[in-house]
């Protein structure tokens, strides 16, 4: 059976494979069938490459400068095609591509060739009959190339209604590539030679392999074909940020491997390109002891710092230079990724990729992955060398780690042939290595830590005065938008600088410009956390307490996984308005509920309507219940807030604090919080030793929190240490309560916030506004997490699941770390206003402006 030898790794660099025919090489002198070695004849844009077909026979490659050069023509290096009559248009084809290799300048030369490339694309098109249907229709056809490493290979792309399709110029490796649109699980935009031209896609969850990496002509056609297919999946697959990402690695439900794959992808990082191979970090940094220890900080690297800033003595000479340096200066001569550094690692399994990329010759021995120990030792000390990992090193496969090819390396100085690599001791074999390393990644230092690794290659420390003050400054060259290759009109020149670029390696696309948020971690404790954030924030509860709280997280668990089963309890229309709020009693015996018709009424879902009151003629626009069971509070438009005795069943008090509508409020130990639209937000202090009792209260005021526009609604951390208020203009603000100035300030909706909520454990903020944008914010950082339209006005959430009332007075269940809406409800006939939830999550209520009060329970 014919065994294929040929492989586009032996075209030079930036060079095509046109077609190829059957022929024979005539060698020697005799009669012509002795003579005639039959195979195929490939034609290369620099080359033409003679295939025998008996494997022992070496390939043959003659340079297209050589075409007719005496030598060769004394060396009577002859070939016949099988099929005369195409002779004169390869002859023909050969002598442009001859002419071509004679002019003087690469860039020339370059141009010449890519002529002669698109005028053979342009004399053909995609052939239909290679569908794998007769019913398919076509939406766009294009010419482009398809993409793997150090190689590309030029043809015609074609989709239709169900499938993504490939067909080689040369027929070459296959006569078609072929992918159905419903097997696509994420598509990619990419930068290809630093330009918007790239496209991948993968059709499994291992993000690690695509199906098909293309590089086209035009930023225009590239887009149109990923639009096309990104509305196909609109419906079937969520389009995942980084933001989204993020949100399900702080939440641990993905992993760390999984989440660096994640942002590789998002950073324009492929496999398919050796330039921007994926980056992964050196975690470990003890190869020397007997046993790994996974709970001794000191067994790990420094993530807070970039590979040229671990060894303090190589940072201060590498700092000096880079103060004597002309603009534009820079740290590190070489970078963390490069072709050279992936092949480093890489070699073993793949020896063509080195031999193409170094000119058919391997490294020196004693330069070549050796040792684990002593590439990490280079890292450290070596003067140029500053490499992070690849994903293989975290990965099954140990094939990298050992010569199972039986390559012949080279002996080191030593005199001992270079095999398998050496490995730590405390790793038995290669599977055991990966496994312990994989452990690493996946530890707890490192998921404590591993977010300020990311600041450095992602995110916030990537550039600029921050980079510097983290000595993370690589050549500019190495940075999306460092140089602009279109601009420069010299061809040698733009050619010269492309392949520096390529060759010298990039540095990932930036996806954060903020701090990156810490994981959450079982091991609260250890978190290094910023003053505003108390322990009791971030800390368990007592032991006491545990089994108690194991009980009631469980059962919250299980009615927020039922969520999507509410189950319709009653309905109420007992309001002449829309209702605006909604409280309980702690029995359940009660509900109270606020109106825009300016009432307080009290209801139970036996009896019915028991009571009614009117504080004002203005709208009530919130209400709770105090701890004590014994008094609900209203807030009002008219510029109040209204205390009314259940016992005695009248107002008992009037606070009078603002100069505008009051929009909301919140009640903890003993103190008042009041959003108003006069631009503030101020805590009261109880003063009295019994507020129920019938007797007049005395507040005092403790604090005043000013914003720039009218506050319409406002949160308090679980903990009651932390404050989160959304204004009319969209403005979210954290505040510590300790300290009126505020923590983060963001403009993270287009128009007014109709509710903020912190997560139970603090580390998030969900708001929802009037532009229809459910929106998660980090607590820590200030970094917009997720954001999904949706047309909602109220809500309950546990973190990641949200159960949301909207403008057409539907309930909503929300996966948030999939951006998806898991199952509509319908509840009232117009907007949903209000939502109340029990501590138990056993009972929700919801209110609306079709005036009416339901009460839910989820189903078991």
């Amino acid at each position: 059976m014919f065994m294929c030898r040929f492989s586009l790794l032996l075209l030079d660099l930036e060079e095509h494979y046109f077609e190829q025919h059957t022929a024979y090489n005539l060698t020697g002198r005799g009669p012509e069938a002795n003579r005639r070695t039959s195979g195929s004849l490939k034609i290369c844009s620099k080359s033409i490459i003679f295939e025998p077909d008996d494997a022992v026979k070496p390939i043959l490659k003659v340079l297209s400068s050589y075409y007719l050069s005496p030598s060769l023509v004394a060396k009577k290096v002859t070939f016949q095609l099988e099929v005369p009559g195409k002779t004169e248009d390869v002859v023909q084809m050969l002598l442009q591509l001859h002419r071509a290799s004679c002019l003087d300048k690469q860039g020339d030369q370059t141009a010449m060739v890519a002529a002669i490339l698109q005028s053979r694309l342009a004399r053909t098109c995609f052939d239909k009959n290679s569908f794998q249907h007769v019913t398919e229709n076509p939406h766009m056809e294009c010419v482009a190339e398809m993409v793997s490493p150090l190689v590309t290979n030029a043809g015609h792309v074609c989709i239709t209604d169900c499938n993504l399709y490939f067909q080689p110029m040369n027929s070459y490796p296959d006569l078609v590539v072929q992918i159905g649109l419903h097997s696509v699980r994420r598509i990619y935009k990419r930068r290809h030679g630093l330009r918007p031209l790239g496209l991948e896609v993968f059709c499994t969850e291992n993000d690690l392999c695509s199906d098909i990496y293309l590089m086209f002509y035009s930023t225009k056609e590239r887009d149109e074909l990923y639009y096309y297919i990104a509305t196909f999946l609109e419906n079937h697959i969520a389009e995942c940020t980084a933001e989204s990402y993020m949100l399900q690695w702080q939440r641990g439900h993905i992993s760390n491997y999984q989440y660096l794959l994640h942002l590789n992808n998002l950073a324009d990082r492929s496999v398919n390109d050796l330039s921007q191979y994926p980056v992964f970090p050196w975690v470990i940094s003890d190869y020397s002891s007997t046993q790994m220890d996974l709970l001794n900080p000191a067994s790990f690297r420094d993530l807070r710092k970039p590979i040229g800033a671990l060894n303090t003595e190589r940072l201060e000479r590498l700092l000096e230079r880079y103060r004597d340096m002309p603009e534009p200066r820079f740290m590190y001569g070489s970078h963390y990724s490069s072709p050279g550094y992936v092949l480093f690692y890489l070699v073993r399994v793949a020896p063509e990729h080195m031999l193409c990329l170094q000119n058919g010759r391997f490294d020196q021995a004693d330069r070549m992955f050796n040792s684990v120990g002593e590439t990490w030792k280079n890292c450290l000390e070596g003067g140029t060398d500053f490499k992070e990992l690849i994903p293989e090193f975290y990965g099954s496969d140990s094939s990298f780690l050992k010569n199972l090819l039986g390559l012949n390396l080279g002996r080191r100085q030593g005199g001992g042939r270079v095999e398998n690599v050496e490995l730590p001791s405390w790793a038995s074999d290669p599977d055991d290595f990966l496994e312990k390393m994989r452990l690493a990644l996946e530890s707890q230092y490192v998921s404590e830590h591993l977010h300020e690794w990311i600041d450095l290659i992602f995110g916030y420390k990537q550039r600029g005065s921050e980079a510097v003050a983290a000595h993370n400054v690589f050549h500019p060259l190495t940075y999306e938008g460092g140089v602009d290759c279109d601009s420069i009109e010299d061809p040698d020149q733009k050619i010269a600088m492309l392949t520096q670029i390529l060759e010298f390696g990039q540095t990932p696309r930036q996806l954060f410009v903020t701090h990156h948020p810490q994981r959450i971690t079982p091991r609260f404790h250890n978190l290094s956390a910023t003053p505003s954030l108390s322990s009791s924030e971030l800390s368990p509860s007592s032991p006491s307490m545990e089994s108690f709280e194991d009980l009631t997280e469980e059962s919250k668990k299980m009615a927020w996984s039922n969520m999507n089963k509410l189950a319709l309890q009653s309905r109420h229309k007992i309001h002449k308005e829309a209702v605006t709020g909604v409280t309980v009693t702690l029995s359940g015996d009660s509900i109270f509920s606020t109106s825009q018709d300016s009432t307080l009424k009290m209801f139970s879902k036996e009896n019915g309507l028991q009571r009614s009151m009117s504080f004002s003629n203005m709208a009530l626009s919130s209400c709770l219940m105090l701890p004590d069971d014994k008094i609900v509070v209203c807030s009002s438009w008219d510029n109040n807030v209204y205390f009314y005795s259940i016992a005695y069943g009248r107002r008992q008090d009037t606070l009078m604090g603002h100069d505008d509508a009051v929009s909301h409020i919140c009640w903890r130990d003993d103190k008042l919080y009041t959003a108003s639209w006069d631009s503030t937000v101020k805590i009261w202090k109880c003063v009295a030793d019994d507020i129920s009792s019938n007797k007049r209260t005395q507040f005092d005021l403790l604090a005043e929190f000013e914003h720039e526009a009218g506050v319409n609604t406002l949160d308090l951390s679980p903990a009651g240490t932390l404050l989160a208020t959304g204004t009319k203009e969209g403005t979210l603000t954290l505040w510590d309560i300790a300290n009126p100035l505020p923590l983060n300030q963001l403009t993270c909706h287009s128009g007014k916030i109709h509710q903020v909520a912190f997560s139970p454990d603090s580390r998030h903020v969900l708001s929802v506004g009037e532009d229809s944008c459910l929106v998660v914010t980090d607590v820590q950082t200030g970094m917009l997490l997720a954001t999904v339209h949706a047309e909602q006005e109220c809500f309950c959430w546990d973190g990641n699941t949200v159960l949301s009332g909207g403008m057409s007075g539907d309930l909503s269940v929300w996966d948030l770390l999939s951006s998806k809406v898991i199952h509509k409800i319908p509840a009232h006939s117009g907007a949903v206003t209000c939502m109340w939830m029990n501590e138990q999550c056993s009972t929700i209520i919801t209110g609306g402006v079709d005036k009416q009060i339901i009460l839910w329970k989820p189903e078991y």
